[in-house]
């Protein structure tokens, strides 16, 4: 029988509408957490469902390294040099880093042009490029992982696994995600005055916003989420039937002696109560100026940029976001698709950190890439297959940024980063990569360690990009 702790914490998963209650938020204030959580800081996470290729995201530059690359990738080249407009690929049409420490020798890398904004942001000192980052239970290396004496993340190489893989640290079904358990620790130390907003998506429900005492508020991007009966009756029955519709959905005047559907009541109650705040505050607060691209992730982005101007009036001054782009499982006609995924991320990011310099929060709000996985180096005629590290970018005013971090392993098949076609293993595990943020929000090294159990299990290194 479902116990009724574990109905309140899967109730996100109940209609949009009602996923906006802070249910267990109401901590016991003997809990002593020494979380920083002056002034207003916020996390944005951009998720690229499906797994966009690192290797052409991150292209080498310096010669030698792109003709290896260009051997390898021979047949995805010729794919692109069939584009229109020509290739975006070819050497000369790459825009080159110019990271500002030398740790990789005469190796250089480049962008492609469709990531114009954040080749823009990185020479401006306000993004990051953090290289082979994914899921490790424990530092793995090629001879490790070929002997099978490695210990390693559940089912590697599985979509929706490594999905909650990356949020949760574990396959799918977990139910906490490190993006919840930072909001926990924020909760915990009185950081918000209203816990309802502190957990916020754009993409839906996520377990990557789930904590043990916050949750996830699901709205659009077009404001709040809404109960089509009640919409419904707004727009076509008198004011008593719209107010009956909504005391149904509330349960007004209902005294119930289950505990699960007084649970319920509640939740639902809450919820409308929290729509009602965010939907009031919507259209009163302050209009965005920053052009936004008329797309799925520059509308994602723009709404947030809007919920973080009602930071005061929503009562929140720690936030984390959820916003997710899908598309990135390029087995086939990459070139054809991986471009326009691209530029959206490039164009929407920009466009985001230009909103936020317009709100002042430029240095408050920080924003970071995460996916499934990454992709071979090898290709099978137009696309690629499932891999394993990726690179990521970290983009916002607090940012160490113009300059690499991690490891971008050589564009060559068979090295110690390589578990097979040009399938990265990971320099940097997903705790390595959090832990900065995490600090940054405020979490002290107790606090951390409760968030990242696996981050015991790596050694400190310099990933000090924020």
């Amino acid at each position: 029988m479902q116990s009724r702790r574990h109905f309140l914490k899967s109730s996100i998963l109940i209609p949009a509408a009602m996923a906006g209650s802070p249910m267990l938020s109401m901590l016991n204030p003997a809990t002593a957490y020494g979380m920083d959580s002056s002034g207003y800081r916020a996390l944005v996470c951009v998720f690229l469902f499906g797994g966009m290729d690192c290797h052409d995201t991150v292209l080498p530059y310096d010669l030698a390294s792109y003709n290896s690359y260009s051997q390898i990738r021979s047949s995805l080249l010729a794919a692109y040099q069939g584009t229109p407009g020509g290739s975006s690929r070819a050497r000369a049409a790459l825009l080159p880093l110019n990271p500002s420490t030398a740790q990789f020798g005469s190796r250089q890398f480049a962008l492609p042009p469709q990531l114009a904004g954040i080749h823009q942001l990185f020479e401006g000192g306000n993004a990051a490029v953090i290289g082979n980052v994914g899921p490790l239970k424990e530092p793995t290396s090629a001879a490790t992982f070929s002997n099978n004496q490695a210990m390693l993340p559940p089912r590697l190489f599985s979509h929706n696994d490594q999905q909650s893989t990356w949020m949760s640290f574990a396959p799918e079904g977990s139910q906490l995600g490190w993006g919840g358990r930072f909001g926990d620790a924020a909760a915990a130390a009185g950081g918000n005055i209203n816990n309802t907003f502190s957990q916020v998506s754009l993409a839906g429900n996520t377990v990557f916003l789930n904590g043990d005492h916050v949750s996830t508020y699901n709205m659009g991007t077009d404001g709040v989420p809404s109960i089509g009966l009640i919409d419904f009756a707004g727009s076509s029955f008198s004011p008593a039937l719209q107010a009956l519709a909504r005391d149904h959905f509330s349960s007004q005047n209902s005294i119930r002696e289950n505990l699960f559907e007084r649970d319920f009541i509640n939740i639902s109650r809450v919820s409308l109560d929290a729509n009602d705040t965010l939907d009031s505050a919507l259209s009163s607060g302050p209009s965005i100026a920053s052009a936004f691209p008329a797309s799925p992730l520059g509308a994602q982005l723009r709404a947030v940029a809007e919920t973080i101007a009602l930071r005061d009036t929503l009562g929140a001054s720690r936030q984390v976001f959820f916003v997710g782009l899908g598309g990135f499982d390029t087995h086939s006609s990459q070139a054809n698709d991986l471009p326009g995924l691209q530029q959206d991320i490039g164009d929407s990011i920009a466009a985001f950190y230009a909103a936020t310099q317009e709100l002042g929060v430029a240095d408050e709000v920080t924003t970071f890439t995460a996916a499934d996985f990454g992709r071979t180096l090898t290709v099978n005629g137009d696309g690629t297959d499932h891999g394993w590290g990726s690179h990521h970018f970290v983009v916002g005013g607090a940012v160490r940024g113009g300059d690499i971090y991690g490891n971008l392993p050589v564009s060559e098949l068979g090295h110690d980063r390589d578990a097979g076609n040009g399938r990265l293993i990971p320099d940097v595990s997903v705790e390595q990569y959090s832990a900065p943020l995490g600090r940054w929000f405020g979490l002290n090294e107790s606090e951390l360690s409760a968030a990242l159990p696996g981050l015991a299990s790596f050694p400190a290194g310099p990933l000090n990009y924020i």
